[in-house]
């Protein structure tokens, strides 16, 4: 099988590159454990991790503290690090997918499918019998509900074809922005609406120990599947007669790749909201790295984007703290010039030549 160009002058050995972004990961996460706005010495808090992590004990005198980085902190950072693997991952599958540079995990209409669950929740009170797992719930039914919705709209006889399903999700996530408005401005508590503009733009304030299995396993069995698969990823990007040539059957392979993206892009909304730009400018970033070959880019996108979100979520609680900042904003503020840098160097094209 013909594959894109993986490497050339100016890119970064794949081996190095991966090795550098774990060591990085790892610090960053440590970081993002010691630093807030609970003034908690780096001495103290490696304690208390350690004594987390091995069922120590603290004195009394510590409990706020430990509390506050065993149990806020550290699941907060660790869930950061999985969506943002989980979104650059997918953004990566999407752009192959639809064969579109501006393509990213939200451009099929599940985020905003999911919005209108976590609002229902949020502003409307819906589904308060599931407790802590009303908003999580009820944002990842919605979501499934939207990928149903797309999928059925998009589907034609030739199958699932780029153009339809761009702007089948495009105009439905207009349809389901439009309702979740109109419960916002129908808010009758302003706090209600404030919180779920918070959630709109995207927010790890309420990360829990009970939120990370299910997002880890389906971001970590979504990036399995796209990487096992990775070869017909390749052949699809080339395009649809280039990839029936050799043997792929793109409308099957397109087929698949939604119902995985769908469902890691809901799991990882329902537990943080839609936070933007993570998984359109790190499938980029790391296309300019290692170049095109899917194969290289999942290895290293989901590093990249896990590194840039711990970070992100790290200033919106620094930036105004005692306050917080939509993550989503941060990813904007920070990806859009970026972003752009990176395209005025030169010498890129989606695909990575």
């Amino acid at each position: 099988m013909r594959r894109p160009p993986s490497s050339g002058p100016g890119r970064t050995p794949q081996p190095l590159l991966i090795l550098g972004l774990l060591l990085l990961l790892c610090v960053s996460l440590l970081c993002g454990v010691a630093l807030g706005a609970a003034g908690i010495g780096p001495a103290d808090v490696f304690r208390f991790l350690w004594a987390g992590a091995t069922g120590g004990t603290v004195h009394a005198t510590d409990a706020a503290d430990y509390t506050i980085v065993w149990e806020i902190r550290l699941p907060r950072v660790v869930l950061a690090a999985v969506v943002g693997a989980g979104l650059s991952a997918v953004g990566v599958a999407v752009q192959a997918m639809v064969r579109n540079a501006l393509a990213d995990p939200f451009v099929l209409g599940i985020s905003s499918g999911a919005a209108v669950g976590a609002n229902a929740v949020i502003l409307l009170g819906a589904f308060a019998g599931l407790g802590v797992w009303a908003l999580s719930a009820s944002a990842f039914a919605s979501a499934l509900a939207a990928m149903v919705l797309v999928y059925t709209v998009a589907r034609s006889p030739h199958g699932l074809t780029p153009l339809r399903l761009i702007l089948t999700g495009t105009a439905l996530a207009y349809g389901f922005e439009a309702v979740t408005t109109v419960m916002v401005f129908g808010a009758a508590r302003g706090e209600a609406a404030r919180s779920a503009m918070m959630w709109l733009l995207g927010s790890l304030g309420g990360a829990t120990w009970a939120q990370l299995p299910p997002a880890a396993v389906t971001v970590a069995a979504g990036w399995a599947w796209l990487r096992w698969r990775a070869e017909p990823l390749n052949a699809l990007a080339m395009g649809d007669e280039t990839s029936a040539a050799l043997g792929i059957q793109p409308a099957r392979l397109r087929r698949e790749l939604f119902l995985v993206t769908a469902a890691v892009t809901g799991t990882v909304v329902a537990v943080s909201g839609a936070i933007g730009f993570v998984g359109l400018m790190v499938p980029h970033l790391v296309r300019m790295l290692v170049g095109a070959d899917h194969r290289r880019v999942l290895a290293v996108a989901p590093l990249a984007g896990a590194v840039l979100l711990v970070w992100a979520d790290v200033l919106s609680r620094l930036l105004l703290a005692p306050a917080e900042l939509p993550v989503g904003v941060i990813t904007a503020v920070v990806g859009v010039p970026a972003f752009l840098l990176l395209m005025r160097r030169g010498g890129y094209a989606f695909g990575g030549r």
